[in-house]
């Protein structure tokens, strides 16, 4: 069966899931801190009293997170390369052309699945520091607004309260930031991290095995609603391995022994791959193309356009962020005006998903609450 990043994404969303169920956890710890005995004249001193608590309190959280996710990263990427594996052995004996048995031989796993993982964690290693950095920052901030807000007369102190944990619940934990300078909520950074590696993991897995049977040129997919980058692959037929560059090839027909082939290739994978093709939210799949007997798909029409689904994944976003700030609200009158925001983008999904065609992802509308 052909292989996409996609065959391994619930594996990313799974480690995911961890992080923001912490997040979660981290956001209720600091507003139930706050909030007790906020009426209190001596409230300001009680939550400067309070902060090594607190501290203890998140430092236990991120502890058991760390360990989790370490073990989780381990299980998804070995799980992804498996799947990779699968899948070519798959595809060539539905092909019944006679390598699946060679595909199906014993290759060594663990040194790539330890590779990519290890890579994971240390991508993933400072977050756990800023967890903790920023989960106090807020909490200070927190208490120095609202201790100055009455003197002020800008604000009650609840209301100050409310204003900063809003502000932290709208951004997480950020801090992320990658070479195009984009900063990161804390979610999609580690599932952005995750699906790199385990779409990696799965590809690397799938096209060990086809050079392990002897197949050497893949072809790939048509995906609805496709991004610029990945736009110029569709339908071509690359080398697994081997110089970038456009060029015809000739090559030996994949049934008939003796029999040749001219097969225009595109390029390479690894080419295609460093030019976009394959990213972590790709929908595109590579499978085996053999010379003679394997068919360029035919054109598929969109459901959408890729703009379309970008709008899409903002109002999955703006769910999100108000479902965040429904559970640091700090009074019903601040939760009820969260869910209403929810139910405005929902609406709005429900809009878009009826004009266009698209599938609605409800899972992407969630918020993961700590097991």
């Amino acid at each position: 069966m052909p292989v996409s990043p996609e065959l391994a994404e619930g594996l990313a969303a799974a480690v995911a899931d961890l992080y923001e169920a912490a997040e979660g956890v981290l956001i209720g710890k600091i507003r139930r801190a706050l909030a007790e005995g906020i009426d209190s004249p001596v409230w300001v001193e009680l939550k400067l009293a309070a902060v090594g608590n607190l501290q203890a309190a998140i430092t236990e959280v991120i502890a058991a997170l760390q360990a989790d996710a370490s073990g989780a990263i381990g299980q998804a990427l070995a799980e992804a390369y498996g799947r990779g594996q699968q899948a070519a052995v798959a595809e060539l004996g539905a092909l019944g052309v006679g390598q699946a048995a060679a595909a199906a031989a014993v290759l060594p796993t663990a040194p790539v699945v330890d590779r990519l993982a290890q890579a994971v964690i240390a991508d993933t290693g400072p977050v756990h520091l800023r967890m903790l950095r920023q989960s106090m920052d807020v909490y200070r901030d927190v208490v120095s607004r609202a201790a100055a807000a009455p003197v002020l007369g800008a604000q009650t102190r609840r209301q100050a309260a409310q204003s900063a944990l809003d502000a932290f619940a709208d951004r997480g934990v950020r801090g992320f930031v990658d070479r195009s300078g984009r900063s990161w909520e804390l979610r999609s950074y580690v599932e952005m991290a995750m699906r790199s590696a385990v779409g990696r993991a799965a590809i690397e897995a799938h096209s060990d095995r086809l050079g392990a049977a002897g197949v050497d040129l893949v072809i790939v997919s048509q995906s609805p609603e496709e991004c610029p980058k990945c736009r110029p692959w569709e339908r071509k037929i690359l080398a697994r391995t081997g110089v970038p560059g456009a060029r015809e090839v000739q090559v030996e027909h994949a049934t008939e022994d003796g029999e040749m082939v001219t097969v225009e290739v595109a390029g390479s994978l690894p080419e295609a791959r460093s030019a976009g093709l394959l990213h972590p939210n790709c929908r595109h799949s590579i499978s085996a193309y053999l010379p003679g007997v394997s068919r360029v798909p035919e054109p598929q029409a969109s459901r959408g356009t890729y703009e379309d689904t970008q709008r899409q994944r903002y109002y999955e976003r703006q769910i999100r962020k108000w479902k965040r700030r429904d559970a640091a609200a700090l009074d019903d009158a601040a939760g009820k005006a969260a869910r209403a925001r929810v139910r405005a983008y929902q609406a709005r999904i429900r809009e878009l998903t009826a004009e266009t065609g698209l599938p609605r992802k409800r899972h992407r509308e969630q918020l993961t609450t700590a097991r």
